[in-house]
């Protein structure tokens, strides 16, 4: 059966990235429909039609950030000590944060960490995105633990909280014009926190 209606004249990717560089500059809140389809290149219909409402876009928007923009993290995952998972996050943050041509930061920290009481959902689902990727760290360290990387005394879900706390510390100071050698220093004065 062929199909219906016209063909899509745009590529999704393509869009979600240039909404993703929307949302990091201007946070959830800041961001209105017609700045997302202006930088979109698509009318509203195509929005809707494609990503759903702003919401529903921020969220595809997250995800893609996630999928490119912080790769890293599952690269750092992958690592085979405690050690190294810790070095390839820490140094690869700082590295995204400080992207020429991007936004300085981070989008999960400067896309809602505040907002208007309607806004509510946005906040609390960047802080359950940044929860899941903290479980994923303190998941890695447990089996670091198991495997006799990390001793036995070491609390897997405080170290992955402390590289979390860190590394939101160095998007917060990006943002706010920390140069990234400096951001690199903090990053190695930080892992001296791992054996």
């Amino acid at each position: 059966m062929p199909a219906r209606g016209r063909p899509r004249g745009f590529d999704t990717d393509d869009a979600l990235d240039a909404a993703v560089e929307v949302f990091w500059r201007q946070g959830y809140e800041g961001t209105t429909l017609d700045d997302l389809t202006s930088a979109m290149g698509i009318n509203r219909p195509s929005l809707y039609a494609a990503f759903g409402n702003k919401e529903e876009t921020f969220k595809r928007a997250v995800g893609r950030y996630a999928e490119v923009d912080m790769a890293y993290v599952g690269e750092a995952i992958a690592e085979p000590t405690a050690r190294a998972v810790a070095e390839h996050y820490l140094r690869s943050n700082v590295v995204a944060i400080t992207t020429p041509g991007k936004p300085a930061g981070c989008l999960s920290i400067q896309g809602g960490l505040a907002g208007s009481p309607e806004d509510d959902r946005i906040v609390r689902f960047l802080a359950d995105s940044r929860a899941s990727g903290e479980r994923r760290l303190a998941d890695r360290f447990r089996r670091a633990v198991a495997d006799g990387d990390l001793s036995a005394d070491e609390s897997p879900t405080d170290l992955a909280k402390y590289l979390s706390t860190v590394s939101a510390g160095l998007a917060v100071q990006a943002s706010a014009g920390a140069s990234r050698a400096s951001l690199q220093r903090v990053a190695e004065r930080a892992l001296r926190a791992f054996p």
